[in-house]
């Protein structure tokens, strides 16, 4: 399954050279895998209730094409690969034009809440990536 998630690039977003601040797309990704995991019914609670929490541990990030104030852009998320804890999302990032402006392989672990070392990622999580 793959999330969409559509936000608008806000003034306090921008930097000096008057385009979204890089570090905002670590943000907007970030956004849109919360979309993902409450769509996949993997929420917050969800993971608690199963002693479970994910950490990010890996993010690769290609910027495309710069995004500017007040520009309506779409985050997409989908699974792309799974390990014994560990597992990677695919996510882009396009404007209203539908042009790539970046894109990023991002890999979680997950983790025992109680022990925090790394754990088999439930059945719960492994069936999106089947």
């Amino acid at each position: 399954m793959e999330s969409r998630l559509e936000i608008i690039v806000r003034s306090t977003e921008i930097d000096v050279n008057g385009h979204v601040n890089n570090a905002k797309y670590l943000e907007y990704l970030e956004w849109g895998r919360e979309e993902w995991y409450e769509l996949s019914g993997l929420s917050y609670e969800t993971f608690g209730s199963m002693g479970i929490q994910t950490v990010t541990v890996n993010i690769n990030i290609n910027y495309k094409k710069e995004c500017k104030q007040g520009e309506q852009l779409t985050i997409t998320c989908r699974p792309d690969k799974m390990g014994r804890s560990s597992y990677v999302l695919k996510q882009e990032i396009y404007n209203k034009q539908n042009e790539l402006c970046a894109d990023a392989l991002v890999t979680s672990v997950t983790m025992d809440s109680s022990t925090r070392k790394s754990v088999a990622a439930p059945e719960a999580l492994r069936k999106h990536f089947s």
